[in-house]
């Protein structure tokens, strides 16, 4: 593909800061979308090097031009409902936001969207003896959280638009970890585990990726995605207690030891998100995670292989240590002694 502008919707997020640095890579020139004026996330390093515009999702006249003269756009402005007890609201507030976006990638002439869904849109696998793939679709109202309900709408109007003709591509990252998770996602969870505040681990399945990997994904998928098409993009299966296994040991710290009952867990999420505590809604559905099938990217986006999750935890907790968001090695090792 020739040297193309493309705008980013949520370029100072972590998945959309890494799909800059992926365009940029590539040669194209990258026009950021931010909310806020001089926010430039994890992406201080490349800033400089972005044509930087201020638009908001709930703001249609600000989207178009945003998007006029970029023939391709990445939508990865995630919504991440967190504290909300009524679903109603959160899919009309998600569902505005996401008829904004294809109005106004319409009226700017836009030839393709690349959509960043979630993995929560992929429901159990419909056969014995498989993992879930693309083709196995979330069953509205079996979660019952906001953010699985708001998440599903918002992909199937992605799917509405292109079955009128809009030419979009829907990318799937799987439980995505990597330097500059700047407000830290699921990322969160290396800093809990490095913190020692993991005592417990549930039984399961997880499929994890970098985000690095996850944005050389979306460019391919910009330049080889079939139209309304879904597409997985994982890298390593594994259990729960495995992933947390890894995380601290590059960490240096123990792992979790204690096996929590996963119909304990469930409980603990309703009344969190009852409560209003962020993130809550994940012990809630964490009896639907699961591992996934990624062979569709990898054979019709030509991916190459993921990187080691151990690499990425080295990297992770190596970005999150020269951020401050965790002590050096050096310095926890001296209080620790103390």
């Amino acid at each position: 593909m020739p040297e193309i502008t493309c705008t980013v919707l949520g370029a100072t997020g972590f998945i959309g800061g890494q799909i800059v640095r992926a365009a940029l890579e590539r040669g194209w020139r990258v026009r950021g979308v931010r909310r806020r004026p001089g926010a430039v996330g994890a992406l201080d390093d490349v800033a400089e090097r972005v044509e930087w515009v201020q638009a908001d999702l709930i703001d249609p006249v600000s989207l178009i031009a945003a998007m006029r003269g970029a023939p391709l756009v990445f939508h990865a402005a995630a919504y991440y409902p967190q504290r909300a007890h009524d679903p109603w609201p959160v899919i009309q507030h998600s569902l505005a936001g996401m008829r904004n976006v294809l109005a106004a990638a319409r009226s700017a002439g836009v030839r393709r969207i690349v959509y960043t869904s979630t993995l929560s849109t992929v429901g159990p696998p419909g056969l014995p003896g498989r993992l879930a793939n693309e083709d196995d679709l979330y069953m509205p109202g079996s979660v019952g959280t906001p953010y699985f309900e708001a998440k599903w709408m918002m992909e199937q109007e992605v799917m509405r638009a292109c079955a009128a003709g809009m030419d979009a591509v829907v990318v799937i990252p799987s439980t995505v970890f990597g330097p500059g998770d700047v407000k830290p996602t699921t990322s969160a969870l290396m800093i809990q585990v490095a913190r020692r505040r993991m005592p417990v681990f549930v039984a399961g399945s997880i499929n994890v990726v970098d985000g690095r990997d996850v944005a050389r994904g979306q460019i391919r998928a910009a330049e080889r995605g079939k139209s309304g098409r879904r597409y997985i993009l994982g890298g390593h299966n594994m259990s729960i207690e495995q992933m947390l296994a890894t995380i601290a040991q590059a960490a240096g710290v123990r792992p979790p030891r204690i096996k929590f009952p996963l119909s304990l867990a469930g409980w603990l999420g309703r009344m969190g998100a009852w409560l209003g505590i962020p993130f809550a809604g994940q012990l809630q559905a964490i009896r639907h995670w699961q591992a996934l099938d990624g062979s569709r990217a990898q054979q019709e986006l030509g991916l190459p292989e993921p990187r080691p999750f151990e690499q990425t935890c080295q990297d992770t907790l190596e970005w999150f240590r020269s951020h401050g968001y965790l002590a050096p090695l050096e310095k926890r090792s001296r209080e620790e002694a103390e």
